[in-house]
């Protein structure tokens, strides 16, 4: 079973629908013990920093995500709340990646919006793919690249498009909006 956090940020059923187009059975969910015992664990999020960090906090997923054992995906605000910081809010997030999120300086030309190629690392979530493949962007904040970079993008300047830290993964892309590429990723991660 995969379960998908439901922590008060948006577009959750895309991604449970990616999900179950794959053939994988999941359930979205703020149920600490479903949570804990799911195979895998999708932490997607399309919001602002401070009201979702706050949600988590307040009811104890904060904690729960931390301790998580088995293979972890966070999408778009996912990978945010899994850096040390975000400009956004001024909000202490999950430090499970060491680096903090910061605002793209342009404001003319954000949110970065669209399709954008990836520089890939050799990594089993990218098992398949081609060399800067490109993936759908939706955001305005950017995790700068640090030892957990897996994948890299620039869009006015080189961010992380990807990170790993033991079980944790994440995009800044949004995989389920990525047609055949983020498919392959999706489908990739749920057969770790």
């Amino acid at each position: 079973m995969v379960a998908i956090i439901k922590y008060n940020a948006g577009n959750i059923a895309s991604v449970k629908n990616a999900v179950e187009r794959l053939g994988f059975d999941c359930v979205i969910t703020d149920d600490i013990n479903k949570i804990q015992n799911a195979n895998k664990v999708i932490f997607p999020g399309v919001g602002e920093a401070k009201s979702a960090m706050n949600h988590l906090t307040n009811n104890g997923l904060s904690g729960c995500i931390k301790s998580l054992l088995q293979p972890t995906l966070g999408i778009c605000l996912g990978l945010q709340l899994l850096c040390q910081y975000s400009e956004e809010g001024d909000t202490e997030c999950l430090k499970i990646f060491e680096t903090s999120v910061k605002k793209f300086p342009a404001d003319d030309i954000v949110p970065h919006m669209g399709w954008n190629n990836i520089s890939i690392n050799t990594e089993p979530l990218f098992k398949g793919l081609n060399k800067d493949d490109a993936v759908y962007f939706l955001h305005s904040y950017y995790a700068g690249i640090c030892e957990q970079t897996i994948a890299t993008c620039n869009y006015i300047l080189p961010f992380s498009a990807a990170m790993r830290k033991d079980n944790f993964y994440a995009t800044q892309f949004h995989p389920e909006k990525s047609g055949d590429v983020g498919e392959l990723i999706l489908k990739n991660f749920l057969e770790l």
